[in-house]
């Protein structure tokens, strides 16, 4: 049977991509060793880097003064280093879930965190839309995609001070101008590459204006000078990152990603307003393509665990909600062809008529 992957994290990536990096773990360039077993420094590993970065400024159209990092670490850990980097007296953060209420947590120990906006009071179904940020602030903090309750912001806020992005979930899924950044991260474990890497893309000029010490390892201009090898960088989940990046070029880019993005949600959620079995979660405006939250009609709430076990028998894996809001969850990342969303679709179907 054919399994269907709608994990939200680690999650699909492209069949190709897997059996090249599997190919590379086995023998990598013919050279008799595993990825897993060279040198970073090798001279055959460089390229993969060089070659890395280079793609990820020519698919995000990314101007010239900007650096591209490959870090560990999740970007749990960039929670902690945006704001040692950037934060010398306040930034502003907009709080749409769980993600960006712990880069806020991480923030405040570094300097005054305003909260410009909260959707917390409505379960985080919407993203928050009249607020004002401080002309102040050092920078203003958003999470792009919200993996757990299914909202996501699909431009580039106009303000007036610098942005930082987490974008973890939806890189690479739409256009994004990279001018208005000063930083935009991501752990690549939904939309790239296995977990183990982060990626990390710095503006060069706005790193060194902190008065405080920085520890070498937190530093971003350590890894900037340093090419991401100041230390032993994630050598395998680097070089899958390289065999997607390339794969998403052949693909057609970025507008490509974000056509089929387009596609799978509005198959989707089509349904989910169609079918009488299920409600969406999120706001309609603000529906994410990447993570497609739903849960039973109120009225067949007691259907709930009788549909996963339907579905995961048709081979749907992964479309279990999150333990901490429940329901259903449907990851669309750029990898899941939208043969599995008509499956998906199918099998709700399938589930109507039984009921």
């Amino acid at each position: 049977m054919k399994k269907h992957n709608f994990n939200a994290g680690p999650s699909i990536l492209p069949r190709e991509v897997i059996e090249q990096t599997a190919q590379a773990i086995l023998d990598y360039n013919g050279s008799g060793l595993s990825l897993m077993e060279i040198s970073h420094r090798a001279k055959d590993f460089q390229p993969v880097v060089d070659e890395a970065k280079a793609l990820f400024k020519e698919l995000l159209c990314i101007p010239d003064g900007y650096s591209v990092l490959f870090l560990g670490g999740g970007a749990s850990l960039e929670f902690c280093m945006v704001p040692y980097n950037f934060l010398e007296h306040k930034a502003a953060y907009l709080n749409t879930g769980t993600w960006a209420k712990k880069a806020m947590k991480e923030a405040k120990g570094f300097g005054e965190v305003v909260e410009v906006a909260s959707s917390a009071d409505a379960n985080y179904s919407f993203i928050p839309k009249d607020y004002t940020v401080p002309a102040d602030a050092d920078y203003f903090h958003i999470t792009t995609n919200n993996t757990i309750f299914g909202t996501e912001l699909k431009n580039d806020p106009d303000v007036q001070v610098p942005l930082v992005g987490d974008m973890s979930s939806d890189i690479f899924s739409r256009p994004v101008d990279v001018s208005k950044y000063i930083c935009i991260y991501g752990g690549a474990q939904k939309n790239l590459a296995p977990s183990g890497v982060t990626f990390v893309i710095v503006k060069d000029d706005a790193l060194g204006k902190v008065s405080r010490y920085i520890p070498t390892m937190l530093n971003y201009k350590t890894h900037v000078d340093a090419g991401s090898m100041f230390n032993t960088p994630p050598v395998v989940p680097i070089y899958a990152a390289l065999q997607t990046l390339r794969w998403i070029k052949a693909q057609g880019g970025v507008p490509e990603m974000q056509r089929r993005a387009a596609e799978r949600a509005e198959m989707l959620y089509g349904e989910i307003d169609r079918n009488k079995l299920f409600k969406g979660t999120a706001a309609q405006e603000d529906r994410s393509r990447m993570n497609i939250c739903f849960v039973m009609a109120p009225e067949y709430k007691d259907l709930e665990a009788e549909f996963l076990a339907f579905a995961t028998e048709r081979g749907m894996v992964g479309i279990k909600g999150h333990r901490s809001v429940g329901g259903f969850r449907a990851s669309c990342y750029n990898a899941l062809p939208k043969e599995s969303v008509q499956a998906l679709i199918d099998c709700m179907q399938e589930f109507e008529r039984k009921h």
